[in-house]
């Protein structure tokens, strides 16, 4: 198996009024290519940190990242931009779709952002709409579709440039259970007929019997990995 994250000794600390919150403590782990992880916590475990330091929003305060063999530390932003665009793709909880887009062009937008053609990335929204089973609703707007179908307009978009990595924080937090399930089904599905990485935060139980691993997160630190 690739290797295509790894933490060493990460520590994430910061400052909320005079309070020192330490988000992450010491936290060290790999993920391999192919995997299908769940990061399971209650809130404000560390969770959403984890995500977003190895998604490469938010920076580790000690302790070193390494993303398909490229040490992040050492990298300058616009580095990290472009490993970014190219390797990874985000999912939200709050799906984070463009109200006054269809979900066609919701799906283009990642695409015309690193200058792609019209003509391709329509041609390329349509493919990755497809994939999710969302090809009749390309011409709806978000507001016109329902929680699931948004998800997977959101699934989608997080395709569309070709990811290795999928990043997902609580990808069903805002679901009721059968859509949880559907996109739950759709991520799996994913995961073995693509090879796509699945990376994604929860704390919903219902979901832990589907994954590839388990990452128990409490208090900032991992108190038990598990895989099945």
């Amino acid at each position: 198996m690739t290797r295509i994250i790894e933490l060493t000794d990460v520590y994430k600390t910061y400052h909320l009024g005079e309070t020192l919150v330490k988000a992450l403590r010491g936290v060290s782990l790999c993920i391999n290519e192919g995997d299908l992880v769940a990061v399971w916590g209650p809130s404000g475990s560390g969770k959403s940190t984890l995500l977003n330091i190895i998604g490469l929003i938010d920076a580790p305060s000690m302790g070193s990242l390494s993303l398909n063999g490229n040490e992040v530390g050492v990298m300058s932003d616009n580095a990290k931009t472009d490993l970014r665009s190219r390797y990874m793709g985000f999912i939200f909880q709050n799906f984070n779709l463009m109200p006054i887009l269809t979900a066609l062009e919701n799906v283009m937008l990642p695409l015309q952002v690193q200058g792609v053609s019209v003509t391709e990335a329509r041609a390329r929204a349509m493919s990755s709409l497809q994939s999710v089973g969302m090809e009749k609703f390309i011409q709806h707007r978000p507001d016109k579709l329902s929680g699931g179908q948004r998800q997977r307009v959101a699934i989608a978009r997080g395709l569309v440039t070709g990811p290795k990595l999928l990043i997902c924080d609580e990808p069903t937090a805002n679901l009721d259970f059968e859509n949880a399930e559907r996109v739950m089904d759709l991520m799996c599905e994913l995961n073995d007929k693509l090879g796509i990485t699945f990376l994604f935060s929860t704390h919903d139980t219902r979901l832990i019997g589907r994954v590839k691993r388990i990452i128990y997160i409490e208090d900032g630190s991992i108190v038990k990995d598990e895989r099945k």
